[in-house]
């Protein structure tokens, strides 16, 4: 049994200001000396970003779809306890409260996460042209699933002292805690672009600035004694066993609506410091990873997956470094905005020369979307590394959503055959779409194929959680050391 105090930032829509509300009281307990472990539901990658800056340690991602739900508390407990056990732990919510998957259940939504965590909920609310009407709202929200424990509600966007009275009195009329007003700042807003939120590793200096402006209101704001009792009436945890090694991750149609999806044993993540992956009796093999401006994309739990595996992972930045590491036997490129950097990318020749090279050597290479831009011949009429015999382009619509894939053939990540539960989310458009073989195959209103398998290269637009997958790892790893044998 783990008792982590918890507590999930819910909202009844997007647009709600969750982001902002987590990453503020992310930073306000920090300044009051706590130690925070930040978390968001679902595959998102920019929120995480934030959460990161306001608790200084990673901002780590719960999504069943993903991942499986029974990864979710031994996944939620290592981000807690790792590298220290937090003394509180902020789950910023997707979407509204119970909006899930599909419309016939909430598999995968907030409040799924949330009673798999066993964790009170915090409801934000956008009271913007709002007053007495907030409390029927609210009612809605808190009698609506009986298992979801609504233990306060936060108004943001309130206009006035006198708004904040007249939302606080309707609201506390049905025994419902008010834990904070938040007024509308135009300080506190984060920019937006294609995809959402701008990156805060893209923003540096001015993300730091609006993280802490945020903890500041938050603070003056926000009754956080009362949110740490909040969170600290959550019940204390039991890690589920592990699923049978190789399991497949069950389609949420095979399950009960809101019912946990059996996860495969994969990866070992340990649910705590004092349970460390096993020692690796090689020397590691060394394995590049981009980062900086373009790349800034990733799950956490990755790196440490690779390392458990007995990878030794290098950063680099595409977009200056002029050569990969040296020495490296693969490389990793996740997901991110070249679109907005292809400039500095196309300009870096000896970088791409470098890319092309390892790749063209038999290396392994796992890129998803962004990283099958930076692998084609170009993006948006600019020369890329020319791996792949594709080209990208700015489209004129979002591709967002949940995919349910099959591996066609072996790859460095997964073997023929494989299933895998992943998303996509992009604007660009790539032409081919996909090679032959494909990296992936899945079924919308007909057969998609997606992405390209070309030797120890696997490049397309599904971005793939490794935990969800078994054994990915440890493959990529092996093949990476076989290039490094030969």
């Amino acid at each position: 049994m783990v008792n982590i105090p918890r507590v999930v930032i819910a909202a009844p829509s997007s647009g709600s200001g969750k982001t902002s509300i987590a990453t503020g009281l992310m930073a306000a307990l920090v300044a009051r000396g706590r130690t925070v472990s930040p978390h968001k539901v679902g595959p998102d990658y920019i929120d995480p970003g934030y959460h990161a800056l306001a608790a200084g340690r990673p901002g780590r991602n719960l999504d069943p779809w993903l991942v499986g739900a029974d990864r979710i508390t031994p996944m939620f407990l290592h981000g807690a306890t790792t590298p220290r056990t937090a003394d509180i732990a902020i789950i910023e919510g997707v979407m509204g409260l119970f909006d899930g998957l599909s419309a016939g259940g909430d598999f995968a939504s907030t409040a799924h996460v949330a009673r798999l965590l066993r964790a009170p909920v915090i409801l934000v609310v956008d009271a913007s042209g709002v007053a007495r009407s907030v409390a029927a709202l609210v009612h809605g929200f808190v009698t609506f699933d009986p298992v979801i424990r609504i233990g306060g509600v936060i108004f943001n966007q309130v206009g006035s002292p006198g708004h904040a009275s007249l939302l606080r009195e309707a609201v506390e009329a049905m025994g419902i805690p008010v834990l904070g007003t938040v007024t509308r700042q135009d300080a506190l807003a984060v920019p937006s672009r294609h995809l959402g939120l701008i990156p805060a590793a893209e923003r540096s200096t001015e993300a730091r600035a609006v993280v802490d402006r945020l903890g500041v209101a938050i603070a003056a704001q926000v009754d956080l004694e009362a949110v740490e009792r909040l969170a600290r009436s959550a019940p204390p945890l039991t890690e589920p066993a592990a699923a049978p090694a190789g399991e497949p991750i069950a389609p949420p149609a095979a399950a009960p609506a809101g019912e946990p999806v059996a996860a495969p044993a994969g990866e070992p993540i340990s649910a705590s410091p004092s349970a460390p992956a096993p020692a690796r009796a090689r020397t590691p093999v060394r394995v590049a990873l981009a980062a900086g401006p373009a790349f800034t994309f990733g799950y956490a739990e990755h790196v440490e997956l690779l390392e458990a595996a007995g990878a030794e992972i290098i950063g680099f930045d595409p977009t200056r470094d002029e050569a990969l590491p040296p020495a490296v036997a693969g490389l990793v490129i996740g997901g991110g905005f070249p679109e907005v950097h292809a400039a500095d990318l196309s300009a870096n020749v000896t970088l791409r020369e470098s890319v092309t090279a390892l790749a063209r050597s038999g290396a392994p290479v796992v890129a998803e979307c962004a990283g099958l831009l930076y692998l084609s011949r170009s993006l948006d009429g600019q020369p890329m590394c020319g791996v792949l015999s594709a080209d990208a382009v700015m489209g004129d619509r979002l591709t967002l959503g949940y995919r349910d894939a099959v591996a066609p053939v072996d790859s460095p990540l997964a073997p023929a055959g494989a299933r895998v539960h992943g998303h996509e989310f992009h604007r660009t458009v790539i032409n081919p779409s996909h090679g032959e073989p494909a990296a992936w195959i899945w079924q919308r209103e007909q057969a998609v194929r997606d992405g390209f398998v070309n030797g120890n290269v696997l490049a397309s637009y599904l971005h793939v959680h490794w935990a969800g997958l078994p054994g990915a790892a440890d493959r990529f790893v092996a093949a990476a050391r076989r290039r490094t044998a030969a």
